[in-house]
């Protein structure tokens, strides 16, 4: 028995925050696997490139500021103020989260699916996520999607009273994110998998 759907939770199931961690490897931070009861958990951060974008914004606008105040007590105070709100920006942009819970439940930002309905999984690669996000997407389908990271994985249900046909979530690594599951990756097995 499902609850009623809303804005905040559209597969009609509950949902509540979580929060996570990763580790960097390049430019690229990869999962990290939560040393607590967690099967897999991962942070979708922002790449650490738009954090120097926005040390560039803050500086070349707080300058714009201080021009505009004269040398006034209050010309330091544009520049504070465009660094907080770019900060809080880009850490409101990374702060969803993809993980596993030891029961196998999938947390995808706030939304929450079951073990249960998921029939079968695959990877979606990033020289077809335009294909899955595009053309080939149902408008009935449940997105957690994170322009910035490239993969994502997709998992389709077997749930008499959901409508939702499958879920897309943004993932960096989403092989791992199956394999937390206990869902073979069709993409592999097909061969088609990057």
């Amino acid at each position: 028995m499902s609850t009623p759907a809303s804005p905040e939770n559209p597969t009609g199931r509950p949902s509540g925050d979580d929060a996570g961690t990763s580790a960097g490897h390049g430019n690229r931070p990869a999962p990290e696997h939560n040393s607590g009861s967690d099967r897999y958990h991962e942070r979708l951060y922002v790449p650490l490139w738009w954090w120097l974008a926005a040390a560039v914004v803050t500086g070349v606008v707080g300058y714009e500021i201080q021009l505009s105040a004269r040398d006034s007590v209050w010309s330091i105070a544009g520049y504070v103020a465009v660094g907080l709100l770019c900060a809080w920006m880009l850490w409101s942009l990374g702060r969803p989260s993809v993980r596993v819970t030891a029961d196998g439940q999938l947390q995808a930002g706030r939304a929450r699916l079951p073990r249960s309905v998921i029939a079968r999984g695959a990877t979606v690669p990033a020289t077809a996520k335009s294909a899955a996000l595009g053309r080939q997407l149902d408008p009935a389908a449940f997105l957690v999607h994170k322009a910035w990271v490239k993969t994502m994985v997709l998992l389709v249900l077997d749930d008499p009273d959901d409508p939702t046909p499958y879920w897309l979530v943004s993932t960096r690594d989403p092989s791992a994110v199956l394999a937390a599951l206990d869902v073979p990756d069709a993409a592999a097995e097909a061969g088609i998998a990057d």
